[in-house]
């Protein structure tokens, strides 16, 4: 069902404890680039693994729609014959990005070296999302664009012949942004940089240079990164790309396990690359039993099977400058704050206001719905914890956003009565069978 269609209520019921081995779905960040970096080499990528949610299917069909071919071979399986670096065509139609604004945001990237005027729009929520971070810095290298006000979707991209290199400086950390205008700096001569005051996940920048671009990386005075992308190469093609599961989405049964005493879980194949793993790192020291175990390598990406067990959890503060690597995390760890002793600060979380909702305001409305207290403000949510399972009863409102129903699922694992959200269906867009492998884990979603 398309996130886009009718609304699917789901609830979620008590259960004592979760147990089980689940295999997380393909990372959706990954899989993203996995088929946009295809697209622009000379040759063939083959790709294992591919997360085949509604919003990796867009990425797909703008691609196509711009002259690459791409092609489903198996479950997960993928082939991806590119037209080089600066080889897209004049799309016929407009380019529908569904619910992802990482594929809008990094497209815009490719599509702005382009000398063609390309279409786009997406979803309603994807309709409210802002493009304005990406469109101030492609428009300095020379792209056009026309959007509606307060630069949201639907917008036509009108590329430049001859795009100027550019040092920019994120206001904001976002790896998409940081991303579009490496992609915009492929077909730019010379030497594009961005300037992140944070670190962000850095899947782009390996990808790269799996492929063959030259990408450099050096820390600065400030303790900010610059990253520079050499343009105009010829990206290798041949490639076999092996994509690792989604720390993002393994996210949520790690926490359905941590918040249920008894529980014992195993989720295999998870990414955690150290610029994703701050949900992790954030829930041992709340006092998760959380372990990684066969760490491995996969297709450059760090890889571990994570257990946990669950107990008790208590609240802590979260440090600001970890909020990067766990940005998408935060609606499921208010969810595991909501259950601990005592509060969690959560600080320097104005992002989650441009996600797929006001992801502050769609929590903290979740948390009051279901008996949780909390505070909120600009860029920061404190949860104060239940010291157990959480009242529950409520009715979420998800806004079209898939981790805001996915979170409040999980609460209603734990909590003391059932907790429904108004619309499931949204979930599609990055994880296709979540309510079936919970129930495989003891989960009662309905």
């Amino acid at each position: 069902m398309s996130a886009s269609s009718a609304s699917q209520k789901l609830v979620s019921a008590p259960v004592a404890h979760l147990e089980g081995r689940v295999r997380a779905p393909g990372d959706k960040s990954i899989s993203h680039r996995a088929l946009m970096f295809g697209a622009v080499t000379v040759g063939e990528t083959t790709i294992e693994g591919l997360l085949e949610g509604e919003d990796i299917l867009s990425s797909a069909a703008a691609l196509r729609s711009l002259g690459a071919t791409v092609d489903r071979t198996g479950a997960g399986a993928w082939c991806v014959r590119g037209v080089g670096v600066g080889g897209f065509r004049e799309p016929s139609d407009v380019l529908d990005m569904g619910n992802s604004g990482t594929a809008a945001r990094l497209l815009s990237g490719l599509i702005a070296s382009h000398a063609f005027t390309s279409f786009m729009t997406g979803d309603a929520s994807m309709r409210r999302r802002p493009m304005m971070r990406v469109i101030e810095p492609l428009s300095r290298m020379g792209a056009r664009f026309i959007a509606r006000e307060g630069g949201r979707l639907p917008m036509a991209v009108t590329g430049a012949p001859t795009m100027l290199p550019i040092e920019y400086r994120l206001p904001v950390a976002s790896a998409q942004v940081k991303s579009a205008i490496l992609l915009a700096g492929l077909n730019t001569p010379g030497e594009t940089t961005v300037i992140e005051p944070e670190p962000t996940r850095d899947h782009t920048e390996r990808m790269l240079q799996g492929f063959g671009a030259t990408v450099r990386t050096r820390a600065l005075d400030d303790g900010a990164r610059a990253i520079t992308i050499v343009g105009q190469p010829e990206l290798a093609g041949n490639r076999h790309i092996v994509v690792p599961g989604d720390p993002s989405s393994a996210a949520f049964a790690v926490v359905a396990a941590a918040i249920r005493p008894g529980s014992d879980v195993l989720v295999e194949n998870v990414g955690i690359n150290p610029t994703r793993a701050g949900l992790y790192e954030t829930l041992r020291e709340m006092g998760a039993a959380l372990t990684f175990e066969n760490e491995r390598v996969m297709g450059g990406e760090s890889v571990a099977d994570i257990r946990v067990r669950g107990g008790a959890l208590k609240g802590i503060d979260v440090p600001p400058h970890r909020a990067p690597s766990m940005i998408d995390e935060y609606p499921i760890l208010a969810v595991a704050a909501a259950c601990a002793d005592g509060t969690t600060r959560m600080q320097g979380v104005a992002e989650l206001r441009a996600k797929e909702s006001d992801r502050l305001a769609s929590v903290a409305a979740g948390l009051e719905a279901n008996g949780v207290r909390f505070e909120i403000g600009a860029d920061y949510l404190h949860v104060q914890g239940c010291n157990g399972a959480p009242p529950g009863g409520g009715l979420v409102a998800t806004h079209l956003d898939h981790r805001i129903a996915m979170a409040f699922l999980v609460l209603g694992t734990a909590a003391k009565a059932t907790v429904a959200v108004d619309d499931g269906a949204t979930i599609n867009t990055s994880f296709p069978g979540f309510a079936a492998l919970m129930n495989g884990l003891g989960a009662k979603i309905t």
